[in-house]
């Protein structure tokens, strides 16, 4: 079974950066797709970022392209998510995913709890 623990969220102003962690343990971990996708007060889990098991392939939302990095550390199974000029409407809590690549939850069997993003304008 997959655990995954989110860190690094926290109160920051418009325009500043922000590294969100997220360690992962279980067997074959390290094999996985892991993505973050994020969640807005009344609003649906949307997808962030994904990157294949091997480090390769990162795809992002329009909404975070060219702001975002997904990275990822296999021998710390450790995935990382940078997070630079970030916006009020970046405001969420931010969660660690893992499974096979694509853009849509059903794609991820194992969720980290969350942690919590807000910017400040």
């Amino acid at each position: 079974q997959v655990q995954l623990v989110e860190s690094g969220g926290g109160l920051v102003q418009a325009g500043g950066s922000l590294r969100l962690s997220c360690a992962a343990s279980g067997r074959s971990v390290s094999s996985y797709d892991m993505a973050w996708f994020r969640q807005a007060p009344g609003k649906e889990r949307e997808f962030v970022a994904v990157i294949s098991w091997s480090g390769e392939r990162p795809y992002y939302a329009d909404s975070v392209k060219g702001r975002f990095t997904i990275s990822r550390d296999n021998a710390k199974i450790t995935v990382y998510l940078q997070m630079n000029n970030l916006k009020p409407e970046d405001t969420a809590v931010y969660y660690c995913a893992a499974g096979s690549w694509g853009t849509t939850v059903d794609r991820f069997g194992a969720w980290g709890q969350g942690t919590q993003v807000t910017v400040s304008s």
